[in-house]
C-alpha cells in the first residue's frame, strides 16, 4: 500500500521510551490492517469469537496499544473517510488481490502447506465497516481519542502534526511524507521478532523515525520533487512509469527538475497528473476534532471483549490494570497524564 520510496528515506532507530509523553496520530486503517495480518493462528486463520467474528484487531488494540501507553505514548487514531475518486483503480486492484489470496489460502491449507497458507492469509486481510466500528467502540472504552478524516487518514494525521496537535504520525506507509508530515514513526505497534518471508530467519523489528526535512536535505530535493518521485514510482492514485524505481526516479527528477519536464523529455504521460499533485499538496482535512484522553472504563471493556467476544477475563483484567496504572516511563499518575 502507498508508495514504494522507502529505499530513499533516512531512518533513525528509536526506543519507545524516546516517544514518552508525545502525541502520536496513528493511521488507523494501516495499523488495523497490520493487526489483522499479523495476529493469526498458525494456519493463517484470524482470531475469532464463538460467533465467527474476527477479533485479531481488538486483541491488537488492547494489548499492543496498552504497551504504547505504558511507554508514555499518547495515541490518537485517525480513520479514513471517503476515498478520493483518484483511488478507485487501486481499490479495485486491492479487492482482486484479496480475493485471489483467499483462494490460494484455501488451496494451500488443503495441501498442508502451512507457510504458504499463512502468507496468503495475511494478504487476504481487509479492514471493513465492522472492523472499524468495533475498533472505535474499544478505543472509546479504553479512553483513547479518535478522529474521522474527511478523506485520507494520513492526510488528516499530517495536518494534525503540522498544526502542533500531534507530534508524530504512526504509519507503515510513506504517503504521510507526501502529505508533508514533518515526522513519521514506523513499526510503532508491530515491533518485536518478525519472520522473513520464505526463510526460517527471524529479525528484530524496532520503531524507526523518518524526518521529512532531513530526508529532503540529504536527497537535495524539494518537497514538490519528492511528490514527483513518488508519482514516477507509483502511488495510490497512479501506476507510475514503467521501468522506473525510486533511485532512478530520484536521478531523473534531479536531472529534469520536475515530473512535467521529465514526461516532456521522454514523451510519456500520466493521467490526471495535476489532480494527483494537487491532492497531495491540498487534501481534504478537518478541524472538527477534540483530543482528550479519558480514564479506561473497566466494565465496558470487560463486557465488550469478554461477554461479547469471548476474550479471557483474566487477561483482559490484567491489561486494564496496566492501562489504568501506566502512563509512560516517567510513571506519572493518570491524573497528571490526562
Amino acid at each position: 500500500m502507498g508508495t514504494d520510496i522507502g529505499d530513499l528515506l533516512r531512518r533513525k532507530p528509536l526506543e519507545l521510551s524516546e516517544l514518552s509523553y508525545r502525541v502520536i496520530a496513528i493511521d488507523a486503517y494501516n495499523t488495523l490492517y497490520q493487526f489483522l495480518s499479523i495476529i493469526r493462528q498458525r494456519d493463517g486463520t484470524p482470531l475469532k469469537d464463538s460467533n465467527g467474528n474476527v477479533t485479531s484487531h481488538l486483541s491488537g488494540i488492547l494489548y499492543r496499544i496498552t504497551n504504547l501507553i505504558e511507554s508514555g505514548i499518547k495515541p490518537v487514531f485517525v480513520f479514513d473517510g471517503k476515498p478520493p475518486d483518484l483511488k478507485s483503480s487501486t481499490i479495485e486492484k486491492r479487492t482482486e488481490t484479496r480475493d485471489n489470496a483467499r483462494t490460494k489460502w484455501a488451496e494451500a491449507k488443503e495441501q498442508g502447506l502451512a507457510e504458504e497458507a499463512y502468507k496468503y492469509a495475511q494478504a487476504s486481510s481487509k479492514v471493513d465497516a465492522e472492523i472499524v466500528s468495533s475498533s472505535k467502540r474499544l478505543l472509546f472504552a479504553m479512553g483513547i481519542p479518535f478522529v474521522d478524516a474527511p478523506s485520507e487518514g494520513e492526510a488528516q494525521a499530517s495536518y494534525m502534526v503540522s498544526k502542533g496537535d500531534a507530534d508524530y504520525i504512526g504509519s507503515q506507509d510513506y504517503d504521510s511524507l507526501l502529505f508533508a508530515a514533518p515526522m513519521v514513526v514506523r513499526n510503532l505497534a508491530v515491533s518485536g521478532k518478525r519472520k522473513l518471508p520464505n526463510k526460517n530467519i527471524y529479525v528484530d523489528v524496532k520503531p524507526e523515525l523518518i524526518t521529512l526535512q532531513e530526508t529532503l536535505d540529504e536527497l537535495e530535493i524539494s518537497h514538490d520533487q519528492l511528490i514527483d518521485i513518488a508519482i514516477c514510482v507509483g502511488t495510490d492514485y497512479d501506476e507510475g512509469l514503467e521501468g522506473i524505481g525510486p533511485k532512478k526516479a530520484l536521478k531523473l527528477i534531479k536531472e529534469h527538475g520536475s515530473i512535467e519536464q521529465l514526461l516532456k523529455a521522454e514523451g510519456r504521460e500520466i493521467a490526471k497528473l495535476d489532480s494527483i499533485k494537487s491532492f497531495f499538496k491540498d487534501p481534504p482535512v478537518t478541524d472538527d476534532y477534540e483530543l482528550k484522553w479519558e480514564k479506561p472504563d473497566k466494565e465496558a471493556i470487560l463486557a465488550f471483549l469478554c461477554d461479547e467476544h469471548d476474550f479471557s477475563r483474566d487477561r483482559v483484567s490484567k491489561a486494564i490494570e496496566r492501562l489504568k496504572a501506566s502512563s509512560g516511563s516517567g510513571q506519572k499518575t493518570l491524573d497528571q497524564w490526562f
